[in-house]
């Protein structure tokens, strides 16, 4: 990931936390997430001269890609507890 896809996964991701900090994700419907992210992806979107469709798929391309390389991180950080003795630890 570019350092400029994460400063934008970042400002989305921190103006999210400010709108929707309260809302259960499990629970609200994901286009009324999605409406509360609008101004801030329209302005980043206006910022980097694209149409608004085209930077949600950039949005969802960079939430797809951070949250894979998370998974794997944990992945890799759950194995050191695996060597050894003892029960394993599973991870779906």
């Amino acid at each position: 990931m570019t350092e400029e896809n994460r400063q934008i996964l970042n400002q989305i991701n921190a103006y999210a936390e400010k709108v929707m900090g309260d809302i259960d994700p499990q629970k609200v419907p994901v286009s009324t997430q999605l409406e509360k992210l609008r101004p801030i992806m329209e302005k980043l979107a206006a910022q980097r001269n694209m149409s608004l469709e085209d930077f949600f798929i950039l949005y969802m391309d960079l939430q797809s890609e951070a949250s894979c390389q998370s998974e794997a991180k944990l992945r890799e950080e759950l194995q050191d507890l695996n060597e050894g003795e003892g029960m394993p630890l599973l991870y779906r």
